[in-house]
């Protein structure tokens, strides 16, 4: 499970009252809100329908792909999200910051054009990940995850880059958002790559509730949570706000490997300049992904610089 992606990863912040602190503090706990009565969905996985190792997809159920407008996961060419937090690591809490940006670039994949998401996280002020990550939007509204080429590093130099992409060397592509997500439906795979072992479900957890992050205090706030085949005791929370998208990330369960806090802290949209250098470190870490992935990345098609684009 990944912060992002879902990939797809705090700074301080004044307490305007006591009951707000006991607001962020219930919210933390994933104890703030009401939650909703369970409810039939007429999106894919309906209550009466068994879980499934990985999504139908059809390349033919997309138009307008690139249009990612859901309203839990909007996805507008500029915007940048800044999370921060910590995470632990061999016992230690170690400072995290996730910066996401919405490129101008798209990407075809097995025939469906995706909206590329370039991702950088830091730990303890130093470059630990960066990523490319791809969505599209079905006609109904729900928000697929393609793939992703994420590099790791150790002292500068890239040490891992477990990559996958549907339709290649067995991946299938999985469900980052439902169009409309309700309480009751069954676990979704958010993506299926057995051979990076890239296994994370996500079910709907909880809905109606209220966060407080540095950005904004938000109301009728979405929670997912994430869990995988290889940590089947542990899940991720994800907090949602509606026309936004990820606010905030906790996490619940056994071992340490998961316990990971962000919260947005800084939400903005770039101008003409700095989208520009946004396209061209993306288009970057694509080039290096071409000369480390050649089995698997090396198989697409370059990303393209289009910040129009509406169709397939």
């Amino acid at each position: 499970m990944k912060s992002q992606g879902p990939t797809f990863r705090r700074r301080a912040f004044a307490i305007a009252s006591p009951c707000l602190a006991l607001v962020v503090a219930l919210t933390c706990l994933g104890l703030s809100g009401g939650v909703a009565k369970a409810q039939k969905t007429d999106s894919p996985g309906k209550t009466d329908t068994p879980e499934k190792e990985f999504e139908d997809f059809d390349r033919n159920t997309f138009e307008r792909s690139t249009n990612v407008d859901n309203p839990w996961f909007p996805l507008k060419p500029g915007t940048q999200y800044v999370h921060r937090g910590s995470t632990t690591e061999r016992g230690k809490r170690i400072p995290h910051r996730l910066v996401t940006i919405v490129t101008d670039l798209t990407k075809v994949i097995d025939g469906v054009r995706t909206v590329v998401v370039w991702i950088e996280d830091y730990k303890a002020g130093k470059l630990d990940e960066a990523e490319l990550a791809f969505f599209a939007q079905d006609k109904g509204g729900n928000v697929w995850y393609l793939g992703e080429h994420p590099e790791e590093y150790m002292n500068g130099r890239v040490v891992k880059a477990p990559t996958w992409i549907h339709g290649l060397n067995e991946s299938r592509a999985g469900i980052a958002m439902y169009a409309a997500p309700r309480l009751g439906t069954p676990s979704y795979s958010q993506g299926w790559a057995p051979s990076v072992n890239w296994t994370d479900r996500a079910t709907v957890d909880q809905t109606g509730q209220k966060t407080c992050v540095p950005v904004r205090c938000y109301e009728e706030v979405l929670v997912i949570a994430e869990t995988s085949k290889a940590e089947p005791d542990a899940q991720q929370l994800k907090y949602y706000a509606r026309g936004v998208g990820k606010v905030r990330v906790g996490w619940r369960g056994e071992g340490e490997k998961l316990q990971e806090v962000l919260e947005l802290t800084e939400l903005s949209q770039l101008g003409p300049e700095a989208l520009a250098k946004a396209r061209a470190a993306a288009l970057k870490l694509e080039r290096s992904a071409y000369k480390i992935s050649k089995d698997v990345y090396g198989a697409t098609s370059p990303a393209e610089h289009m910040p129009s684009a509406q169709g397939r």
